[in-house]
């Protein structure tokens, strides 16, 4: 059967979205990887799928996969992408959306020149929350590697995140580093690692390991975790422009409220798939 489907970016970030409202389909986790495939399928870094809710206060439902076919509880630039992608495919004539994730509802709101400005929701730092393995809740963690031991900050922005203050991301080993923290014991569930690299209280950069995915452009929710992060480690204050591979992120968030997330998106082009040449 033919497919429709859109290529869309956040900063880099590269998406495949697929609308199951309107259409019928069922991937499993053979057909994600081969369609997220560079070489041989369309190529991706996650697979972004429009559902109807089960919610009935919200607008959609709305599923991530990376490349490797999991599936993930939230994507900061995949959710700006997402709404572009209703409102430009008539699923819906609102400009703020209320959508279902697996890790609760999101609420982004669409501005002007493909820019989306989103409620993240709370942050969440217990040990028990992200999941990581801890007897008590700290501000940071020592963690053991093979080679060195290293200060983590961990956050649950709807998917978990490891933080790490780096003094150069450039510098930074970030696919060593990155992979050992992703798939560490501690971390049940893997984590996303970010390289969190502060220029002023209102400017960072940050280069983000993502589990499932490798170092990406850029990671929505990995730029609200490494924010978070450095206010609560009183070295950024409470609205920040971070800079990633892709682009430009700004990022507001006080003590006790949601955070805020606004960036860029862009549709590359839309296709149909045949994915008789991608089930297995």
């Amino acid at each position: 059967m033919l497919l429709e489907f859109s290529k869309m970016h956040g900063l880099g970030n590269d998406f495949v979205v697929i609308d199951l409202v309107r259409q019928r389909a069922y991937l499993d986790t053979v057909t994600i990887q081969r369609m997220a495939d560079r070489h041989f399928g369309i190529g991706f870094d996650q697979l972004l799928i429009v559902e109807p809710p089960e919610d009935p206060t919200a607008d959609f439902k709305y599923r991530i996969f990376n490349a490797d076919g999991s599936e993930v509880q939230q994507c900061g630039n995949g959710v700006r992408c997402f709404a572009r992608f209703v409102y430009e495919q008539q699923l819906t004539y609102k400009t703020k959306l209320r959508v279902q994730t697996q890790s609760g509802i999101v609420e982004p709101e669409l501005g002007a020149n493909g820019w989306v400005r989103v409620n993240m929701g709370l942050p969440k730092f217990l040990p028990e929350q992200i999941p990581f393995q801890a007897d008590t809740a700290q501000m940071l963690y020592p963690l053991q590697l093979h080679d060195r031991e290293i200060q983590i900050d961990v956050v649950n922005m709807g998917n978990p995140h490891a933080v790490y203050l780096v003094d150069d991301i450039f510098q930074a080993d970030v696919a060593q580093i990155g992979a050992q923290v992703e798939s560490h014991q501690r971390f049940p569930e893997r984590v996303n690692v970010g390289f969190l690299q502060v220029l002023s209280r209102q400017q960072a950069r940050l280069r983000v390991y993502e589990r499932g995915a490798g170092e990406t452009l850029a990671c929505g929710t990995g730029a609200c975790a490494a924010v978070v992060s450095g206010i609560r480690r009183g070295v950024l204050d409470n609205n920040v422009n971070i800079e990633l591979a892709g682009g430009m992120l700004n990022i507001a968030w006080q003590e006790g409220d949601v955070v805020w997330m606004t960036g860029p998106t862009a549709r590359v082009y839309d296709g149909r798939l045949d994915l008789r040449y991608f089930q297995g």
